[in-house]
């Protein structure tokens, strides 16, 4: 069974920010990979209504499409529920903001394997919470996914 993964939407805008910092730029590289390596069939890419409704308030309307056609090779789509709403409000008793706190809940549901966002904050946040998920930036997972290849090999 292909590992599953959920990348927020601040990470599926990496490709589409201003690339002239080396960050963004690096960050929108792993994402990209992290994609075709989803399209290419090494993972199953996990979308969400969280992820719908959050791509439908983007202003940037150019952005906005381009969002969604990156979303166009999600393997499986989490619908809302009441268990990903109780889930999400016990995390943001813990200080997650709500779209976050959906986010990370629906991963869950869906069982992604990991929780990819560009999302400093989040990351620690989430660092300091029970999830059954890692909560990671894009560029720390895919080297990780390197390293645990070059020593499978």
């Amino acid at each position: 069974m292909k590992q599953k993964l959920y990348l927020d939407v601040c990470s599926l805008n990496r490709p589409f920010d201003d690339q002239l910092q080396d960050r963004i730029r690096l960050e929108a590289e792993a994402v990209l990979s992290i994609l075709y390596r989803c399209e290419i069939g090494e993972f199953e890419l996990l979308t969400s209504d969280v992820i719908d409704v959050e791509v439908s308030n983007m202003l940037n309307l150019e952005k906005q499409q381009k969002v969604l056609t990156l979303l166009e090779i999600a393997d499986e789509k989490i619908s809302l529920s009441s268990s990903i709403e109780k889930r999400a409000q016990m995390f943001q008793s813990e200080g997650i903001k709500l779209f976050d706190a959906l986010h990370i809940a629906s991963a869950e549901d869906g069982g992604a394997l990991a929780f990819i966002t560009t999302d400093d904050r989040l990351e620690r946040s989430a660092s300091k919470i029970s999830t059954k998920i890692v909560v990671v930036n894009p560029v720390k997972w895919l080297m990780e996914v390197f390293f645990n290849e070059r020593s499978d090999a």
